[in-house]
């Protein structure tokens, strides 16, 4: 292995390394230690993706440090970094202690860096799965809880199904084309096996990304979980697999066999995700079926297809992974133990604890795309893409479904700061939770008023 090697393995080898030796130090020196040096581990990771490599591609390991996999790797690295700093009260309080946790949100990221770098079928495969494995055991953490082992089951079925799919269509473009590689993707792509490994591939995809009709296990998912561990699972696992189709779709050529599942995927999903949303009445289950019909405006942007749709779907799955950690995150800091689960119990929590409910509120502004925040700009491209890529009735269905959204989240605002709080006292926010959601909510803004540095590099990648 050769200097250059080294360096473009060295954002996988921190997470993988430090979580050994985060279980080995938390075993030997039992407290908190263990999450300041993951949270260390990842930072790392990100300052350095955020250099140049002398080289970018390790042929013999089959990664590459591309400029769209640094920046995903740093976007991994910090949203860990961000999760586990909130988790750790939240986990204290209800009983979740050890090393574990943290050890296991190292390897989830070390899956997504994998899957970031990979140049072959197979490590995007391995890395994909190796961040799922970990999110099942992060899911069923809450040993305590009875949904939370029964919201770990619920996701390793379809999951382990899931990999099965995309596990068969990978084997059938090996058939096809006899090579791993992701230009292989491109190799006779009217056969019947490539039909076939495509259809299956999507199935698998659809999936992990929660469209419909494959998004059943979301909402029981997001309600059982530990609420640190769904602002992970929601901004990074999503964020990850759309990386995946950003990275084989722009090199298999042409698709437009798959313009048709794309557009029922984006229109059930936006529909469907939208209007469930609109019955629920747990804050956890009503955000869940929201994430399907954001992931559905995402499927829109791949539907037009082109620079600007890829474009927009990077943007929007970064931006997204942003606006997860900061709802998610604002409802683990207000979250009372064992409560929590009812939207009517956040009433005037915002008058209690302005800090957390306040960037909850502009997390929901911006799901529902309101400026100047990252949502706004994310579903602007996205419309945009469309519309160009004439997918007009697409896009004036996806515009009135980001408008019934509003109803929904806007309802949570009233609930936080319109209504007088009669219920017990909300558990207090530490330093390292309101900094957490401090930067999550600049983040939120900085991608909203100045989004051109990220879309300079957007338009680089995908020109």
């Amino acid at each position: 292995m050769s200097a250059a090697d080294l360096w473009i393995l060295m954002p996988l080898l921190l997470p993988a390394c430090g979580a050994l030796l985060v279980l080995l130090l938390g075993a030997l020196f039992p407290g908190r230690r263990a999450t300041w040096i993951a949270v260390a581990v990842l930072l790392g990771a990100a300052i350095w993706s955020l250099r140049a490599p002398p080289l970018t591609v390790a042929p013999q390991l089959g990664i590459a440090a591309t400029p769209l996999a640094r920046l995903f790797t740093v976007c991994f690295s910090l949203l860990g970094a961000a999760a586990l700093p909130l988790s750790a009260g939240y986990n204290e309080a209800r009983g979740i202690r050890g090393e574990e946790y943290p050890a296991t949100v190292l390897f989830a990221v070390f899956g997504m860096i994998t899957l970031a770098s990979a140049t072959n079928l197979l490590v995007l495969f391995l890395g994909l799965e190796a961040m799922t494995f970990a999110f099942y055991i992060l899911v069923a953490m809450d040993l305590g809880r009875e949904s939370s082992a029964e919201a770990g089951m619920k996701y390793l079925l379809p999951g382990a199904l899931s990999a099965a799919f995309i596990a068969f269509g990978i084997a059938l473009f090996y058939a096809a084309s006899g090579s791993l590689e992701l230009a292989a993707l491109r190799v006779a792509p009217g056969s019947p096996i490539v039909l076939a490994g495509w259809g299956f591939l999507l199935i698998g995809v659809a999936f992990k990304m929660s469209l419909v009709p494959a998004h059943l296990w979301t909402p029981d998912v997001y309600q059982g979980a530990p609420t640190p561990t769904v602002a992970l699972l929601s901004g990074c696992s999503k964020g990850a697999t759309v990386l995946l189709l950003l990275m084989i779709l722009p090199v298999a050529g042409d698709l437009s066999f798959l313009s048709t599942p794309l557009r029922l995927l984006a229109l059930l999903s936006m529909v469907v995700g939208n209007l469930a949303a609109l019955l629920q009445t747990r804050v956890k289950r009503m955000l869940a079926y929201s994430s399907v019909g954001q992931m559905g405006y995402v499927v829109l942007a791949l539907v037009g297809g082109g620079g600007s749709g890829y474009r927009a779907a990077a943007f929007y799955a970064i931006a997204y992974g942003v606006m997860s950690l900061a709802a998610f995150g604002s409802l683990a800091a207000l979250e009372p133990p064992g409560r929590g689960e009812l939207v009517q119990e956040y009433r005037g929590a915002g008058r209690a604890r302005p800090l957390a409910a306040g960037v909850l509120c502009l997390a929901l502004f911006s799901l529902v795309g309101i400026p100047p925040t990252a949502g706004f700009t994310g579903k602007f491209l996205i419309f945009t893409a469309a519309i160009r890529g004439g997918e007009i009735p697409l896009a004036v269905i996806g515009i009135l479904t980001a408008a019934v959204s509003a109803y929904y989240y806007l309802r949570v605002v009233v609930v936080l700061f319109m209504e007088e709080r009669k219920d017990g006292a909300l558990p207090a926010t530490s330093s390292a939770t309101a900094t957490v959601l401090v930067m999550a909510a600049a983040g939120i803004l900085l991608l909203g008023l100045f989004p051109s540095p990220l879309l300079d590099l957007l338009n680089s990648i995908f020109p």
